[in-house]
């Protein structure tokens, strides 16, 4: 499909970012379905994608926000995303982004330890308000990912470990400003075996027995993300399995009466709707391999150099005979390097190279690194648009 729009970017300046918004409202769609039929309630997770287009479409689908960020709730909030369906985590919220998010009456802050636990009570008095809370508990489950990924060890620095229980209850009782709502869990992302959540499901229910014990009935239970998508394969699976990884849930999980569940879904919808389109600029032909060097780099799409993470890339403009290149970007670092050895049809100045599976952790995590200038936006869908 790609490739049938090459002759409309041949004036348009590279790289950008290509997103589908046809694809994307399929998949929210499908989400939606799926969450709908177990009454799970889903929280877009901001930092995956925070353009503004595809944050309308989100939210217009019936999406909370789950922010990690002072202003990422500043942007769902801009984008029409309801208070009462923003939540705000994060181990290291600051006093002034505390502040901003209290005086809109966002619905959850996600606690991460005691002493932050404590600032915002004071923080809520100083404004005379009830904050409600959730403490973000660490499982200690191997979510079985990249280990810059992995966030529900006990070695992770998310999360309050379960032997701190006790001491928090006590401290909550000395905390007239908040109320703890309920209890949230996320062990990483990208998560492909099922049987992760399985796990995750089965801990989540001895927590919720503690607490029971003690007789406290909590009306709300978060259980993260993570639902990974297909970075080898993406025409073959464009949509990720919404249905089976629900199911997971439902079948495993000990809902409490009256208990609304939380998902916080990121990569999951918006990856496969994005690509990032770049230009060859060079072949450079070397001893053992050739370097096809593209006007992208890691200022565009840092992941596989952060994560040594996998992107299928495509020249888009070629159907010769298969030749060997490092695919690299033209950022004046070593590491600046997408793919090494990778068969292309043979590559030349100005083909236009495609990077599938960007729609995610791409465009937000993009830089002016070197001066670079940032790359804009393309969107598909009932008309081509800039932004």
């Amino acid at each position: 499909m790609l490739k049938d729009l090459v002759e409309n970017w041949q004036n348009e300046p590279t790289p950008f970012y290509l997103y589908d918004l046809d694809l994307l409202r399929q998949t929210l769609e499908q989400a939606r379905t799926a969450a709908t039929k177990y009454n799970f309630q889903v929280h877009y997770a901001m930092k995956a994608n925070s353009n503004k287009p595809i944050l309308k479409l989100i939210r217009e689908f019936g999406f909370g926000a789950d922010c990690v960020s002072g202003n990422e709730v500043k942007r769902a909030l801009k984008r029409d995303f309801d208070p009462e369906h923003i939540v705000f985590a994060g181990v290291g919220k600051s006093d002034a982004e505390i502040n901003f998010a209290l005086k809109n009456n966002i619905f959850c802050f996600n606690c991460e330890s005691s002493e932050e636990i404590e600032v915002i009570n004071q923080l809520a008095a100083k404004q005379g308000k009830t904050a409600r809370i959730a403490l973000r508990i660490n499982p200690n489950v191997d979510a079985n990912t990249h280990k810059f990924i992995t966030t529900g060890l006990e070695e992770n620095k998310f999360g309050i470990n379960i032997w701190e229980l006790e001491g928090l209850l006590e401290l909550l009782q000395n905390c007239p400003n908040l109320t703890l709502i309920g209890t949230h869990f996320h062990i990483g992302s990208q998560i492909t075996d099922l049987n992760v959540f399985k796990n995750l499901c089965l801990r989540v229910n001895e927590v919720q027995q503690w607490f029971i014990s003690r007789e406290i009935n909590l009306p709300h239970l978060n259980v993260g993300g993570g639902l990974g998508v297909d970075y080898y394969y993406p025409e073959e699976h464009l949509i990720p399995d919404f249905e089976s990884y629900f199911s997971i849930f439902n079948e495993h999980l000990v809902v409490q009466p009256g208990q609304q569940v939380h998902f916080e879904l990121g990569r999951a919808l918006v990856a496969q709707c994005g690509s990032l389109i770049s230009r060859v600029l060079y072949i450079k032909k070397g001893l053992t391999t050739n370097f096809a060097i593209l006007d992208a780099g890691m200022t565009e799409l840092l992941r596989p150099m952060l994560y040594q993470a996998y992107h299928k890339i495509e020249n888009l403009s070629s159907q010769k005979p298969e030749i060997k290149y490092h695919v690299v970007g033209p950022i004046c670092e070593s590491t600046d390097c997408f793919a090494k050895d990778l068969f292309l049809p043979e590559t030349k100045r100005n083909d236009f190279i495609a990077i599938r599976t960007a729609g995610a952790y791409a465009e937000v995590m993009s830089s002016e690194y070197n001066l670079r200038d940032k790359a804009k936006a393309v969107y598909l869908g009932q008309e081509v648009k800039t932004v």
